[in-house]
């Protein structure tokens, strides 16, 4: 573990980058403004390292990162539509910052824009923060931990806990854009993705969820047997059309709250390949389609589709969709979740 100054916030806080690593080369670079995941550096089939993950070098570009690079989005990562839930039949109303519909919480006061308390552990970084009831809209006094570790088995694992002492919806993930050939690649269309999911969640216009688990079989979001990202990533489907591109929930297939493989990345140039696990029950895949024209890391050029995310998850709206699985937690429930990205 080794600990260096990233920067300063508006209200005076220092923000401190903190390197986890292994035996392996593998690197990971994590801060306590947003639990931000900064870096990732991982070695191709020649050994040569890269960074994989789209990001900024300094800490004042995360005060907009307005695409939530590498972000820890909670407590509601996702939509919830018309801003609004009922729970215990009380209507909760919560930011309206994404047409008629709440997105990543709150823009500005999610706990992606939050300072966490930072505690080192032997080849771990546990980052805590409570949240007072009523924030942002959102019911209950919660206490939330996110613990980041790499493994000798080239593993990045996220831990998350949540408690909360009412009733609250709780859906968090990691907002983390991955290019496996290095995160100054360009774009993402030649990377070949396997998606364990026989079905996904069709949406509206919004992304909000029809409450339909449609087949993929047949469409474009068929990725049962891998294939390019860029394959059918521009095909005349309504559903693509729609979103601007890949950016829906597919439905894990067999999730039972155990962590399972639920997805497998090759980048053919680089040889690398990531397998990612999770103990959730679906995934959001987003090919990167509105990444904004940017500056990055090392004066890298970022754009559309420049990165790719795996964001674990309840569905989206699982809020107002009581067919779907349920993401209320409070008292008599924690919330406790684990996804593990393995580069291989």
């Amino acid at each position: 573990m080794e600990k260096e100054f990233f920067g300063i916030t508006k209200k005076g806080e220092e923000i401190y980058r903190y390197w986890l690593k292994n035996s392996k080369g593998m690197k990971a670079g994590v801060i306590n403004y947003g639990a931000i995941l900064v870096n990732l550096m991982v070695p191709d089939k020649n050994g040569k390292i890269d960074d994989v993950v789209l990001g900024y070098d300094k800490l004042e570009p995360y005060f907009e990162n307005d695409c939530f690079f590498g972000a820890v989005i909670g407590p509601n990562a996702n939509r919830i539509g018309k801003a609004a839930f009922v729970l215990g039949g009380k209507k909760y109303q919560l930011d309206v910052n994404d047409g008629e519909n709440n997105l990543h919480s709150h823009k500005e006061l999610g706990y992606h824009k939050r300072v966490f308390h930072a505690t080192e552990e032997e080849g771990a970084v546990i980052f805590s923060l409570e949240d007072s009831d009523g924030s942002m809209g959102f019911p209950g006094n919660k206490k939330i931990r996110v613990a980041y570790t790499i493994t000798e088995e080239n593993e990045l694992m996220i831990q998350y806990e949540v408690s909360s002492d009412k009733n609250t919806i709780v859906n968090m993930t990691n907002h983390t854009y991955f290019n496996l050939a290095g995160h100054n690649k360009g774009k993402i269309y030649d990377h070949i993705l396997e998606i364990r999911a026989s079905a996904y969640t069709p949406t509206v216009p919004g992304s909000i969820p029809t409450g339909e688990i449609a087949d993929v079989l047949g469409t474009p979001f068929d990725f049962l047997q891998g294939k390019r990202i860029g394959a059918e990533i521009e095909a005349e489907h309504e559903q693509l059309k729609m979103a601007g591109g890949y950016d829906h929930n597919w439905v894990i297939d067999h999730a039972d709250g155990e962590l399972r493989e639920f997805a497998v990345v090759q980048e053919p140039v680089s040889g690398r390949c990531m397998k990612a696990c999770t103990d959730l029950p679906g995934v959001q895949f987003y090919a990167g389609n509105f990444i904004t024209a940017q500056e990055g890391k090392e004066g890298a050029l970022y754009g559309p589709r420049s990165g790719f995310c795996l964001e674990t998850q309840y569905f989206p709206d699982t809020a107002n969709k009581p067919e779907f699985p349920s993401a209320e937690f409070g008292p008599q429930r924690s919330y406790k979740s684990t996804t593990v990205y393995k580069f291989c």
